[in-house]
């Protein structure tokens, strides 16, 4: 069964490295262009382009899909199925007709929940205790098409989006694996997805960085958690900004407002919330690198 594989960051690299290592059929690979990165905005291919590359794969970088030439493109290497794994394109009809055995898709979370460009981070933001990967069937509408199968797994108490990336993404190249084989020998099903349960998990953005300690600590923490890799949290401590990584949420009575600073020890930086306190454990001061918290204090001592 020959497949044209489109994704582009490294979640997407996993799946395509287990459909390599698996000796499936990889006929082409879709990613995006080559964008600039860091301070010196040096020009960098996704992960899936350095990839497919290595293992000798085609490789195409089209910036348009509906002018007809990459519709063109993909129907010259004859695929049997296209496979997407966090390509960042929604494909239009002229694309999703081309393959006889469907186009199929891996998406991070439990679908219909969290549709859209953000379900790992959301689901970390909103402090759900499970999510998963799901196969899907695509459909022109984002992420609605009718679903193939899906994995569980319990998100840990700590656990940032980042860390949740890095589990889900082989959890979503085994489904992967696995569809296209039932794909292959007919035993796929497909179960339509209940609107009425439908949720969307839109990108992330650098204005949700600021921290609102109005809320319950519970949720503050979800967001740090849910804020890491990126854009990463952040909040003023006596007139620094921080970077804040981890922290930890109790609740009891506070008498000072919400954001106010209560204590700052080996402990970590304790801040009052709209139920208690959260206290900061590891953090990255102006200019400096991330460390914890104690370990910054006892060369940067804040007072209350």
């Amino acid at each position: 069964m020959r497949i044209f594989f489109m994704g582009t960051p490294d979640f997407a690299a996993v799946s395509l490295k287990m459909l390599l290592d698996g000796g499936y059929d990889v006929v082409g690979v879709f990613t995006q262009p080559d964008k600039p990165v860091g301070r010196k905005q040096i020009m960098t291919p996704p992960p899936v382009k350095t990839l497919a590359l290595e293992r000798g794969v085609p490789v195409y970088q089209p910036v348009k899909l509906r002018d007809g030439t990459a519709a063109e493109l993909i129907r010259s290497h004859r695929p049997d199925v296209i496979a997407v794994v966090a390509y960042g394109r929604i494909l239009p009809r002229a694309i999703l007709d081309i393959p006889p055995r469907g186009c199929v898709n891996i998406h991070g979370s439990i679908l219909p929940k969290y549709r859209g460009a953000a379900p790992i981070q959301w689901a970390r933001i909103n402090g759900d205790e499970e999510t998963g990967v799901s196969a899907q069937f695509m459909a022109e509408a984002m992420d609605a098409g009718d679903v193939i199968g899906v994995k569980r797994t319990k998100i840990k108490k700590d656990e940032t989006a980042g860390e949740l990336f890095e589990r889900l993404a082989p959890m979503g190249g085994e489904l992967l694996c696995e569809t296209l084989k039932s794909i292959e020998d007919g035993t796929v099903t497909r179960t339509p997805q209940n609107e009425q349960e439908a949720t969307f998990a839109p990108p992330l953005t650098r204005e949700m960085a600021e921290l609102d300690f109005n809320m319950p600590g519970r949720m503050i923490v979800s967001r740090i958690l849910g804020l890491d890799p990126w854009p990463v949290a952040t909040t003023e401590i006596k007139g620094e900004r921080y970077k804040i990584f981890r922290a930890f949420s109790t609740v009891k009575a506070v008498s000072a407002p919400p954001g106010s600073l209560i204590s700052a020890d080996k402990a970590g930086i304790e801040i009052a919330s709209s139920d208690g306190t959260v206290t900061v454990t590891e953090l990255q001061a102006p200019g400096g690198k991330r460390m914890l918290a104690a370990d910054y204090l006892r060369g940067h001592p804040i007072c209350p």
